[in-house]
């Protein structure tokens, strides 16, 4: 199978950056909303300042005016915008004509994602499709039934597709076995609430061995 692309989210200080930083992720997330790994544009702005980043870099929002998420993106160079609210295809799309990024709308599993997938497809980038837990948008470490990503990659086609909830060392190859096109995660390589470079390489190390038999 093709390496999945892969995300680490919820960075939060320029310690887990720097760990990020020299990683195999492809991208990076800071969360701009209410969580325990929200950050201000400010810390993020001094810390990428400070590190070597050669990756791409997300922003997490969710129902944020597009105002404000435009000024964010431009003042941080962000390459993708991620949608984790409330919000309607239009937004999307007033978005990625505004700023240029890249638009990707996170949808949890449950029995109208595919719909919601296919109302959003012509104005987004990518999806992100997380667990559906009570009360929180995302970032639970608990995983969704995985046997659905070869329909929501179907769904999905021609757009960029992650997979999120769940996600950790340990758990890594029973998600590989549904070949997804991307693993987005934040818990699954913390350790006492930081980034685990030890974690982040066995994670890597499963992902990539995996990849390779499988080729």
């Amino acid at each position: 199978m093709k390496k999945p692309a892969l995300k680490y989210c919820g960075i939060r200080s320029l310690k887990d950056l720097q760990l990020a930083a020299e990683s195999q992720a492809d991208y990076l997330g800071f969360i701009f909303a209410e969580s325990k790994r929200k950050v201000s544009p400010e810390d993020v702005k001094k810390w990428l300042n400070q590190a070597r980043v050669e990756k791409q870099v997300a922003g997490v929002f969710v129902n944020e005016s597009i105002e404000t998420m435009s000024r964010i993106a431009k003042s941080l160079k962000l390459d993708v915008i991620q949608l984790h609210g409330d919000e309607k295809p239009a937004d999307a799309a007033a978005l990625r004509k505004l700023t240029g990024c890249e638009i990707w709308k996170a949808l949890h599993h449950q029995d109208n994602t595919t719909q919601e997938i296919a109302r959003f497809k012509d104005n987004v980038d990518g999806f992100v499709i997380d667990s559906s837990v009570k009360g929180s948008r995302g970032g639970t470490g608990v995983a969704f039934s995985w046997e659905c990503v070869p329909e929501y990659q179907q769904a999905a086609i021609g757009k960029r597709c992650f997979i999120a909830g769940g996600v950790n060392p340990y758990s890594i190859t029973g998600l590989l076995k549904w070949q997804p096109e991307g693993i987005d995660l934040a818990s699954g390589i913390e350790k006492n609430g930081q980034k685990d470079q030890n974690l982040m390489r066995l994670l890597e190390e499963r992902m990539n061995r995996y990849v390779s038999i499988s080729e």
